[in-house]
């Protein structure tokens, strides 16, 4: 069962403000899921060391039922969280998982794979998200791997203010998120979040201060450090020793909260390969056509 832990958090003393402020843009993927791309997008192409950050959902199965077919990763890692419905995955290398509600997938591409993702429902709401975290080059060839995690694996953490967060990744006081941080094997030591505000809460959170973070509503709105936030508003974080908010005048809300050490690493994409250079960009297209992934 999912263990909800008491108050395990320190004060946040400085909280990080709005540094900017920014809303999604339609996309769409796969076999034309549509989508909303909030970073990816030219207005931010990329948060060092995260790439990418999509939302989907609708409860059209039109919208979805195409799902994700068969497509090559290398060089980051895919965190895929599921708020609703059911996803399937499986891979080249014969590993297969269904994610239900409140699960989350945290895949390690690496040196690379083939895999697919195809809803397993043929109605409802199928809602959630996809987050692109690079690796560092001494890491972008390792062997890839999976983490299924149902909602029951991930541990709940009461927060000063009457609000609580689902910790992914990352570490509050006591509570050990389901991805620990290793920096050996994750050197950009992830916080992934999932917060809830109920109607006239404060949340806070703290992170570390070199950590580059931001804060994505997407249910009801937040007061963030005197600014209202409302659904589908992004905002990058700016410096400041955590996450502090209330809940807005819209009663509950909700915010995937995310920080990670930057890399400061030269960044090389092309579609669905993240290296450090045009050849190694190269050499992954030429290993994906050859077979070898």
């Amino acid at each position: 069962m999912t263990t909800v832990h008491d108050r395990p958090t320190a004060p946040v003393t400085q909280a990080r403000p709005v540094a900017r402020r920014l809303r999604g843009m339609p996309a769409s993927d796969g076999a034309g899921v549509k989508l909303t791309r909030i970073i990816g997008t030219p207005d931010l192409d990329a948060l060092d060391p995260f790439l990418m950050l999509d939302e989907f959902g609708s409860d059209d199965p039109k919208a979805y039922i195409a799902g994700f077919p068969d497509h090559p990763h290398r060089g980051f890692e895919t965190v895929t969280v599921m708020l609703d419905g059911r996803m399937r995955h499986r891979d080249n290398k014969g590993n297969e998982g269904l994610l239900g509600p409140g699960g989350v997938q945290w895949m390690t591409a690496g040196s690379g794979l083939v895999h697919s993702e195809m809803p397993e429902q043929e109605e409802g709401l199928m809602r959630g998200f996809q987050l692109w975290l690079n690796l560092p080059s001494h890491l972008k060839m390792t062997t890839p791997g999976y983490r299924d995690l149902q909602a029951d694996a991930i541990p709940t953490a009461e927060l000063p203010g009457g609000a609580t967060a689902r910790v992914i990744a990352g570490r509050l006081g006591e509570v050990t998120g389901a991805i620990a941080l290793d920096p050996e094997a994750r050197p950009t030591e992830p916080y992934l979040l999932d917060v809830t505000l109920p109607a006239g809460s404060t949340a806070e959170v703290p992170l570390p201060a070199g950590h580059a973070a931001f804060a994505y509503v997407y249910e009801g709105g937040v007061i963030l450090e005197g600014e209202s936030l409302s659904r589908g508003d992004l905002t990058v974080l700016g410096e400041g020793d955590g996450f502090r908010a209330q809940a807005g005048a819209e009663g509950e809300a909700r915010v995937l909260l995310a920080a990670a050490r930057p890399l400061n690493e030269p960044v090389a994409r092309y579609g669905p390969f993240v290296m450090n250079s045009r050849d190694e960009l190269v050499q992954a297209v030429e290993d994906f056509r050859a077979g070898r992934f």
